[in-house]
């Protein structure tokens, strides 16, 4: 908040009031001030006039609150501006001030966004890379990765709300749990597939099927309310104009070593190098004497438990998971996948990042709602320059 001279406006008192309760707060030496809430919904910010700098008044007298709409994990924000009133102080429609345009995004909220989309395409790619690694090595399109994910938030959810445990060792029984689902799957059903010569196209509807059936059987069990991994709120961080809880920041950090862990065991282990001999060509790498079996079977483990790591993540990022939480960030992992190149760890990498910085920036000038769509465009312009993605190998056809 910020006075008419363009000055911070210090020590204004507002009152924040909705679904997780009520608490007072004040705006500090940078004129900004930040409610932590635990619950999703419409909050009422109500100021203080009496409490405004000296000779300093509302544009709009008569419009003393306002009303946002809250998503956990988002950022949400009041405005009241100081200066002159309008004419004879009418309130408008919406509470907003008449004749004034919406503000354009200052540098601050731009900064915040950018940190978040960060943040967030950082904890895409922990799926999106063992997606990747699937198509890579099997030619399999993974409609039920999703669920992997899912798998990964409730299982720390259960380890931590009903058996009692912390978050660290709740965190690492998701991921093994995750990686022992994903060794059966492929010794229970996708190995059988490829032993009968099945399709990929006819593989690719059994995973949309087992993404359909996983999904129901996790809202039978858990119902369709926000399960909250941790229900203790998180200490914020100033970091020149962004402000991060130090759960985010924690999760930030674990997916950068473990992805760093990822890119290691692809390029300086025999394994991996197996793994990429396969993703680049099956059959030659099998005539070279590379176990290929194996090596689907490693890839089908570490991407289980890659995707059930970054469930653990980003459900501490949104600070709450659901029964299809998986399924609403599939789009985004297919498009984080394509716009790296097919097959590609390091591309997925690299279209998880452009994907999730691009989700969270296109929220300065469009509804948040839409963000995705923002993404999802910006992958249709980049394929029609480059169809092979960003790191993608173009291969001649005839």
């Amino acid at each position: 908040m910020r006075t008419a001279a363009g000055d911070p406006a210090v020590g204004v008192q507002l009152e924040v009031s909705g679904p997780d309760g009520s608490s007072t707060v004040t705006t500090g030496q940078d004129g900004r001030w930040t409610v932590a809430v635990h619950e999703a919904g419409d909050y009422t910010v109500t100021l203080d006039v009496a409490t405004l700098p000296a000779g300093e008044t509302l544009t709009n007298p008569d419009v003393t609150s306002r009303t946002v709409t809250v998503e956990l994990g988002r950022q949400g924000g009041a405005i009241f501006r100081l200066g002159p009133p309008n004419s004879a102080g009418t309130p408008t429609p919406s509470g907003s001030d008449s004749g004034t345009p919406s503000p354009a995004p200052d540098s601050n909220r731009v900064a915040q966004q950018l940190a978040n989309g960060i943040v967030f395409g950082l904890l895409l790619a922990l799926a999106s890379v063992g997606l990747s690694l699937v198509y890579g090595t099997t030619g399999l399109s993974s409609f039920s990765h999703g669920e992997q994910v899912t798998l990964g938030a409730v299982t720390a959810y259960v380890f931590t709300q009903s058996v009692g445990l912390s978050i660290v060792p709740a965190a690492v029984l998701a991921v093994v749990v995750g990686g022992i689902t994903g060794w059966l799957q492929n010794a229970g059903i996708w190995r059988q597939l490829r032993r009968r010569r099945v399709g990929t196209t006819q593989q690719m509807i059994v995973t949309i099927g087992l993404s359909m059936a996983l999904q129901y059987f996790f809202q039978f069990l858990f119902g369709g309310g926000r399960l909250r991994i941790l229900t203790a709120s998180s200490s914020p961080v100033h970091i020149g104009p962004v402000v991060l809880s130090v759960q985010t920041l924690a999760s930030a950090a674990i997916a950068i070593v473990v992805l760093a862990a990822v890119a290691y065991f692809l390029l300086f282990t025999r394994t991996g190098r197996a793994t990429r001999a396969v993703s680049d060509n099956p059959a030659l790498a099998a005539a070279s004497g590379i176990g290929v079996e194996s090596v689907i079977r490693t890839v089908w483990v570490g991407a289980a438990a890659l995707a059930a790591l970054g469930g653990v993540l980003t459900g501490l990022y949104f600070q709450a998971t659901t029964w299809n939480m998986g399924g609403t960030i599939l789009l985004l992992m297919f498009a984080s996948v394509t716009l790296g190149g097919l097959g590609t760890a390091f591309g997925a990498l690299a279209g998880s990042l452009v994907i999730g910085i691009v989700s969270e920036m296109a929220s300065l000038v469009m509804p948040s709602d839409m963000r995705y769509a923002a993404a999802l465009i910006i992958l249709i312009l980049v394929l029609l320059v480059r169809p092979q993605g960003i790191l993608g190998r173009a291969d001649r056809v005839g």
